[in-house]
């Protein structure tokens, strides 16, 4: 990874930045607004974990998929998602993403390459497989990305993608955030070792290991993996060692954690880090970086308001968007 932040255009570091706030305040927003009513059900954030998420999804062209995990809200925001229409989705109205029928935990996007969240482990694995092997048979040079925990490495979801992949040479790649927590179990007690990238050795692809707290190392590390997936390299595994800084859902206790293990990861927090160095290579002053801060927050108001000012859906639509008519389209 280059250390001079000046051989990255400046636009490029700035929403770099941008997503990553935007990402961390939207998901502390959604926490406050399920507390006061406005959203249902769980929420699973990923504040600590916007540098894996925003690094990897800029890596990226505008035409290449993903598929997300039940802790996506990042990944969307990073793909291009409009928080309004994912604050109206997790509030279950009918401007949302999926007009209020996926909530917090299957947002989807087809128009940006957001393929689906997944609330089941590794369940937008083998998607993401398909996906490739699809840009595969069309001969494109697009990329498919899936992302996922520590824990769906050990399904065989997983295992069964991986291994076409590496055998087909598809255009995909594995990122795994790796948070050392598959729900509550830490990672030792779930696999028998401590670099779950070196599983990719078994498929005939690279496995790659990265800071998950570096937004640029994870940058970095993406655009290699897509570069050779578009060259018909095959797969790469990624390995993002990040921590998530909120409980496995909203109301979790956390007896897990380890004493002075949180603070240790707070020191590590990607955002300040980041905004230190944007500061320290003098591309940025401290009145820029608040302007950027403020916009998030204005736009962040205008997402809560948009969604409380949504209707809900009515109820004789409930079967809308479920079946196909004969041409295959879903019928909405």
């Amino acid at each position: 990874m280059p250390e001079d932040l000046k051989t990255y255009p400046r636009e490029r570091l700035a929403e770099l930045f941008r997503c990553m706030v935007m990402v961390r305040e939207f998901e502390l927003r959604a926490i406050e607004e399920r507390r006061a009513g406005l959203i249902p059900g769980f929420i699973h954030s990923c504040v600590g974990q916007e540098a894996s998420a925003v690094g990897a999804c800029l890596a990226l062209e505008a035409d290449d998929v993903i598929t997300s995990t039940h802790r996506g809200h990042g990944h969307l925001i990073g793909k291009g998602g409009d928080p309004r229409h994912m604050m109206a989705e997790l509030a279950g109205r009918s401007t949302g993403y999926c007009r209020g029928r996926g909530g917090s935990l299957h947002i989807a996007d087809f128009d940006l390459g957001i393929l689906g969240a997944n609330g089941i482990v590794a369940g937008g694995i083998p998607i993401a497989a398909g996906a490739a092997l699809a840009i595969s048979m069309r001969g494109e040079r697009r990329v498919a990305l899936s992302f996922f925990g520590d824990g769906a490495v050990n399904e065989g979801a997983f295992h069964e993608a991986a291994n076409l992949a590496g055998l087909w040479k598809l255009p995909a790649i594995f990122f795994c955030e790796n948070n050392l927590y598959g729900e509550g179990t830490p990672q030792s007690k779930q696999a028998p070792v401590t670099d779950l990238a070196v599983r990719a050795e078994g498929y005939g692809f690279p496995g790659i290991i990265v800071d998950g707290q570096d937004v640029l190392a994870v940058y970095e590390t993406v655009r290699q993996a897509a570069s050779r997936a578009r060259a018909g390299k095959g797969p790469t595994f990624i390995e993002a060692k990040t921590y998530r800084y909120r409980g496995h859902y909203e109301g979790d206790p956390q007896v897990y954690r380890l004493p002075g293990e949180m603070e240790e990861w707070r020191a590590r927090d990607p955002i300040p880090a980041f905004r230190q160095r944007l500061l320290e290579a003098g591309l940025f002053d401290e009145a820029a970086l608040k302007e950027i801060e403020t916009g998030v927050q204005d736009q962040l108001d205008g997402a809560v308001a948009f969604a409380k000012d949504a209707p809900l859906p009515e109820p004789q639509e409930a079967f809308q968007g479920v079946y196909a008519d004969t041409h295959g389209d879903l019928v909405f």
